[in-house]
């Protein structure tokens, strides 16, 4: 059996938004147009409080600065994916009609959480990988934004959850903070054993 992982594919994270990754709507299509090859469709969403601890404002800072947070190390963002704010809602253009569960994840202030399993420090787990179990999948496919934040620790998470993990790559765009994150992103993934490929490949 086989999942389809929809990552995170929200307003603040598109053109326009409060954390964009460019051409992060340019994805969208592609999504709704494989979500019909899988036998479960999961999405992702990032669901912060206002006062979380990833958010430079909370901390008089510039994003980008760094802090620890939880005893990591822990990159500043600009406010994103406020809970119950058009921001943190999926793009209008994404068909949730097919999605048959949604995980939030980042509800705790004090740590953030990457992963659509886990939150950075492993600490908590989402629910996601018992619901996977739950409905017998074994497979996963994982899509969305971004590639070298979000997505891949995902991935990452779900080879260690010993699930077959496959990154459909052009139904994913990265934040690619430094030139090069998105390339070293996915020879991380790869070295891990995930599958790259395409949606076309399905």
């Amino acid at each position: 059996m086989k999942a389809l992982l929809v990552i995170d594919v929200q307003n603040d994270f598109c053109p326009g938004g409060a954390l964009e990754v460019p051409e992060g709507n340019k994805i969208i299509p592609g999504i709704n147009k494989v979500m019909s090859k899988f036998d479960l469709v999961v999405a992702s969403q990032d669901w912060h409080p206002t006062n979380h601890g990833s958010f430079a404002s909370n901390h008089n800072k510039t994003p980008g600065e760094f802090i620890e947070l939880a005893g990591l190390e822990q990159i500043l963002w600009p406010d994103h994916c406020v809970e119950n704010t058009p921001g943190a809602a999926f793009h209008d253009d994404l068909d949730i009609d097919k999605f048959d569960a949604v995980f939030t994840k980042g509800g705790n202030p004090q740590i953030d959480s990457y992963s659509a399993f886990f939150d950075n420090g492993y600490f908590n787990k989402t629910g996601l990988d018992d619901y996977l179990k739950s409905k017998n999948i074994d497979k996963v496919y994982i899509c969305g934004l971004a590639t070298d934040y979000c997505v891949k620790f995902t991935a990452l998470d779900a080879v260690d959850l010993d699930y077959k993990v496959h990154l459909l790559e052009d139904l994913c765009r990265g934040v690619e903070i430094n030139v090069g994150d998105i390339n070293k992103a996915l020879d991380e993934m790869r070295e891990k054993g995930v599958e790259i490929s395409k949606s076309e490949e399905l």
